[in-house]
C-alpha cells in the first residue's frame, strides 16, 4: 500500500511539473505584458476553458467571490479593459508613471499555465479565499532573478471589482521575503530539499481503494524522490485575500490546479531560523 501511495502522490505532483521562463522584460516594461510559465502541463484544456469564459458575459454574481472575478478578468479581453482604473498607475522606485487605456496589453496571468500557487501563515487564511466580504485583494508575482515583486492591486467599488494600480517592490521587503528566499533555492536545489527534510513528513492523501477517505503516512530522506518533482522556480504567484502577513515560523504552500480540482499543499515551519518541509498534502 504505502508503494503504490508514493506511486500516486509523485503523478500528481508532476501534474504541476514547472520550470518557469524568464520574465525580465516583465520587469524592465512597465506596461504590463508578461509571458506564462512554460510548463509541461497540457494547456489545451486551460485554453479551451479560457475560450469559454472570454465567450460568455461575465454574471453579476462573480463580482461576490475574487475568483470569480478574477478568472473572467484574466479569460475575457473586453471585460479587462472594463475592470481597469485608466489611466493606470504604476509605482516603480517612488515613481509613478500611468498606463492610458489604449497602451494596455491583455494580461492572462496563470491562465495559460493551468495551476497557480499561494502562500498563507495559517488554515484560518485559506478561507478568505471564500470570504465575499473581501474589499481589497493584491495578485503578486515574485520573480526570484530580479528579486522584484510585481503587485496588481484591485479593490471593489460599487460591488464590482476594479484593477487599481500596479506597484513593483524589492522582494527583501515582502512579508513573506524569508520564506520566499528559502524557497528560492528549495524549488530547484535536490539535494537542500533533503536536508530541509523535517524528520519525518507527514503525508496525507486520498484513499485509492476509497473515494471518500484520506490515508496518512510518513516520507523519509530516503523516500522523498519519490514525491519529488519541479516546482516553480523562476517566477510564482500568489493572491493576498486581504490577509497581513506577519514574520510567521509557519508557511503553507500551495499548488492548485485550474479546472482539474487537483491541488498539493507544502507545509514548512521555521525552527532556529532553518526552513524545514514538515507536511505534504494532496
Amino acid at each position: 500500500m504505502r508503494s503504490f501511495l508514493f506511486m500516486v502522490s509523485a503523478m500528481v505532483l508532476l501534474m504541476f511539473s514547472c520550470k518557469g521562463n524568464t520574465s525580465t522584460a516583465d520587469v524592465e516594461e512597465t506596461a504590463v505584458a508578461d509571458s506564462s510559465d512554460s510548463c509541461s502541463i497540457d494547456t489545451v484544456p486551460v485554453d479551451t476553458m479560457e475560450q469559454l469564459i472570454s465567450a460568455t458575459p461575465m454574471p453579476k454574481t462573480a463580482d461576490e467571490l475574487f475568483d470569480d472575478f478574477f478568472f473572467n478578468f484574466a479569460a475575457n479581453r473586453s471585460l479587462q479593459l472594463e475592470r481597469i482604473k485608466f489611466p493606470l498607475p504604476v509605482i516603480e522606485a517612488g515613481l509613478t508613471k500611468h498606463i492610458e487605456k489604449g497602451d494596455w496589453h491583455m494580461e492572462h496571468f496563470f491562465m495559460r499555465q493551468g495551476y497557480y500557487t499561494l502562500i498563507f501563515d495559517n488554515v484560518k487564511q485559506m478561507a478568505l479565499v471564500k470570504d465575499t466580504s473581501v474589499e481589497h485583494v493584491v495578485v503578486e508575482k515574485v520573480f526570484f532573478k530580479e528579486k522584484t515583486v510585481k503587485q496588481y492591486v484591485f479593490e471593489r467599488k460599487a460591488g464590482k471589482w476594479m484593477l487599481c494600480s500596479i506597484q513593483f517592490n524589492p522582494l527583501y521587503e515582502n512579508m513573506n521575503a524569508s520564506f520566499l528566499k528559502f524557497y528560492q533555492r528549495f524549488s530547484c536545489d535536490s539535494a537542500f530539499q533533503i536536508a530541509s527534510l523535517h524528520d519525518p513528513v507527514r503525508f496525507t492523501g486520498p484513499d485509492p481503494d476509497d473515494d471518500f477517505s484520506q490515508i496518512e503516512g510518513i516520507i523519509t530522506a530516503d523516500t522523498w524522490p519519490a514525491f519529488a518533482s519541479e516546482l516553480p522556480t523562476e517566477m510564482i504567484y500568489n493572491i493576498i485575500y486581504g490577509q497581513t502577513y506577519t514574520e510567521s515560523n509557519h508557511k503553507i504552500f500551495v499548488i492548485r490546479g485550474i479546472s482539474n480540482g487537483l491541488e498539493v499543499e507544502l507545509t514548512f515551519e521555521n525552527e532556529g531560523g532553518k526552513w524545514a518541509l514538515t507536511e505534504l498534502a494532496t
